[in-house]
């Protein structure tokens, strides 16, 4: 039995969503990958949101059902209001997963995190043997960096010894991602901070080198995965 005039079912995303059109078709080529019984991982942000409906209406039309892994209390709310079972990866292991990016090299590494759930995207990505990255191009890009920073999730406590770290690893310069629907920063969907870290070059270590700093818990960066598809809206 479901709730009556739940306000989870009046969800709508939140601000203007950009390019709709091609994050429509990407959707809907997306939702057609689905099969019955698939675990899938669902991705955060504006891109994912409407493949997430794009899959609802086609779970609907097929009379078929999957389960989600959401990365986000977005995602999860959005299940919620669509009817799509969620489970933690505790649970299951996804069958395969799907996200979108802010930024995609030739090289098929990414920057993601602009929406704060960096971590829960990737502990998805790696869990999947399939993932398939769903972008508009304009976030293809010749080089990682050349519009975003690279979203560093860092515990409270650590955000002196983590801003002094990445400085010397070549940062040139770092800055506390501040809330705009909130008074003072964001707080991830783990309950930590966000430094941007804006790097002149990014170099293919750069990933790893961020992990090992004591006190960072993700970043946005995704560097030499190889089981990454680039699902590119006409």
């Amino acid at each position: 039995m479901r709730w009556e005039n739940s306000v989870i079912a009046q969800l709508r995303w939140a601000q203007k969503i950009e390019n709709l059109d091609a994050k429509r078709r990407v959707g809907a080529l997306l939702a057609g990958k689905v099969n019955h019984g698939d675990v899938i991982g669902f991705g955060s942000g504006s891109t994912s949101f409407i493949a997430i409906q794009a899959i609802a209406e086609t779970l609907q039309q097929k009379s078929i059902s999957c389960i989600a892994i959401p990365t986000s209390q977005e995602v999860s709310f959005a299940c919620a209001a669509l009817g799509i079972p969620t489970l933690s990866l505790n649970d299951a292991k996804p069958s395969w997963a799907f996200d979108g990016a802010d930024e995609v090299d030739p090289g098929r590494n990414l920057i993601k995190g602009r929406g704060g759930a960096m971590f829960k995207e990737k502990l998805n990505i790696d869990s999947a043997a399939k993932n398939y990255i769903l972008v508009d191009p304009s976030k293809l890009v010749k080089r990682l960096g050349e519009r975003f920073p690279i979203p560093v999730e860092v515990a409270p406590t650590a955000l002196s010894f983590v801003s002094a770290r990445l400085r010397s690893l070549g940062a040139a310069s770092l800055e506390l991602r501040l809330g705009t629907g909130k008074d003072g920063p964001v707080i991830t969907e783990s309950g930590n901070m966000i430094i941007d870290a804006r790097f002149d070059a990014v170099e293919p270590h750069l990933e790893s080198a961020i992990k090992g700093i004591c006190g960072v818990i993700e970043s946005g960066l995704f560097q030499g995965r190889e089981n990454l598809e680039i699902l590119v809206a006409d």
